[in-house]
């Protein structure tokens, strides 16, 4: 884990589902540039693991809240995909989540950037990954998946647990 020392640093986003009239979307925020961890990058809004936190889930809605607005009051949480543990040195929690309509965003300028939404039925179709591998200049090599939306590149432990959500969504359906 470049950069950082010790054990992982516990983490949980919400994978919020909003059920629009035209069909299910994912919500996903881009990162304000200045931040120190994942400058500009794509990503759930969730955090690090507070300790008044009673477990995962308290941190996701804790931190959805904190970043977009999104008041809890819309969110059905449904369970957890497994655990990732990033190349940076966080071990994520995620938590899906179904959200209801009525909502109003409020987006923490820190923090946020952009909110917006891709269709649920573009980010569970295997075929919109693309998996890429680069040598970094230490000689490691990294490899990573992205699924590009618009004008938003959506990749590393993002695209990868939305193609980990796609995959259980796929083995559900068999």
């Amino acid at each position: 884990m470049p950069g950082r020392d010790g054990t992982p640093v516990e983490a949980a986003v919400l994978v919020p589902i909003v059920m629009r009239s035209e069909g299910l979307t994912v919500l996903l925020t881009q990162r304000t540039a200045h931040l120190n961890d994942h400058a500009g990058q794509v990503s759930f809004p969730g955090g690090r693991v507070e300790a008044s936190d009673i477990d995962v889930q308290a941190t996701a809605l804790r931190e959805t809240e904190e970043e977009t607005g999104l008041s809890r009051e819309f969110v059905e949480c449904l369970g957890g995909l497994p655990r990732y543990v990033t190349g940076t040195g966080f071990a994520v929690s995620p938590i899906t989540a179904l959200v209801r309509l009525g909502f109003e965003l409020n987006p923490d300028t820190f923090e946020v950037a952009e909110i917006f939404e891709v269709p649920l039925s573009f980010l569970t179709d295997p075929a919109n990954y693309r998996f890429h591998r680069a040598e970094l200049a230490d000689g490691r090599i990294r490899q990573y998946y992205s699924v590009p939306w618009k004008q938003f590149f959506i990749w590393g432990a993002t695209a990868s647990m939305l193609l980990g959500m796609c995959q259980i969504l796929s083995e559900a359906g068999e």
